[in-house]
């Protein structure tokens, strides 16, 4: 079946072009030629009786809604502008489909490059991407929202949420007992650090977590991510 198809096609291309061709005798000649060398390969290298292998689609996996989408709202903006390309990301992140969710991030900075919400909702994705992994760009990410808004308590939290999320306990504990030392008694955000760090203390008390090294030191002012913060 496969050499009648070759067939039937080669001698629809020679008619078709002799038509224009044919006081063109040279010419005749070479398609000629470049039809017998295609037959040639076909019968050196066509396999028309092998069965085929499609490959399906790789399947995405829907996720439910994320740590990070439960608690941005408390920390980050509800209304901007930076708000919208979060809620775009996220509901491309519970179809299974993180590739694209990083992308619609990173085309909200393209446009708003200096939001710090942004930032952090890109370093979020990267490590969504990665599986809950911090990545070397994911760090660089949260860096980069430290600096923007260096007295917003965004960063360093979801810094540290990803760093949990990825089991790097101790890290994340450190710098929310940072956060939680500089922040005011009558933010409402203090209630969701505490919660996580009690978290932290049960699973370490029953074991699931490694001890800690040492006690935390409580710091006076926020701190930004540093490169070596892993």
């Amino acid at each position: 079946m496969g050499w009648l198809i070759i067939a039937v096609l080669a001698v629809l291309v020679f008619a078709g072009l002799w038509y224009f061709l044919r006081r063109e005798k040279t010419t005749l000649q070479f398609l000629g030629a470049a039809l017998l060398v295609a037959l040639a390969g076909y019968a050196w290298q066509g396999r028309p009786g092998m069965a085929g292998s499609p490959k399906a689609p790789p399947v995405r996996q829907a996720q439910s809604e994320s740590d990070f989408a439960r608690t941005r709202q408390e920390l980050l903006g509800r209304f901007d502008r930076g708000a919208v390309w979060l809620n775009m990301a996220e509901s491309f992140q519970r179809r299974g489909d993180t590739r694209t969710g990083v992308e619609i991030v990173q085309a909200g900075l393209r446009d708003s490059p200096q939001d710090a919400d942004l930032w952090v909702g890109l370093g979020n994705a990267l490590v969504v991407h990665a599986d809950g992994m911090m990545t070397p760009a994911a760090q660089l990410a949260f860096q980069r929202a430290a600096r923007i808004a260096p007295e917003h308590p965004g960063p360093p939290f979801f810094y540290g949420l990803a760093l949990a999320q990825g089991g790097n306990y101790a890290e994340a504990e450190r710098i929310w007992r940072q956060l939680l030392a500089s922040a005011p008694e009558s933010a409402n955000y203090r209630r969701n650090i505490e919660e996580r760090l009690q978290a932290i203390d049960e699973a370490r008390a029953r074991g699931e977590i490694p001890p800690a090294a040492a006690p935390a030191a409580p710091a006076p002012a926020v701190q930004a991510p540093t490169a070596n913060s892993q």
